[in-house]
């Protein structure tokens, strides 16, 4: 799959996490964030579970992950 290069706060590089969406300067997956969302943790609580990771980052990368869901193909078609 192709992602955007010019994300700030989202990074995939196969040599961290076998590739896998992190958030960017980190090895915190985008998956756990979305799990710990699903599970009902807020963004503060999120960054206490991280706290090597600034609140803004998280949250930059909540965002640009809804940015590129909505800009998706299967997004597009579901709605």
């Amino acid at each position: 799959m192709m992602y955007n290069t010019n994300m700030k706060y989202i990074t995939s590089n196969p040599e961290i996490m076998s590739g896998k969406l992190v958030i960017s300067g980190t090895r915190v997956p985008i998956a756990r964030i979305l799990f710990l969302l699903k599970e009902g943790y807020t963004i503060d609580g999120i960054q206490e579970e991280y706290p090597h990771v600034a609140l803004e980052k998280i949250k930059g990368a909540v965002n640009e992950l809804i940015e590129m869901l909505d800009k998706s193909e299967y997004a597009s078609k579901i709605l």
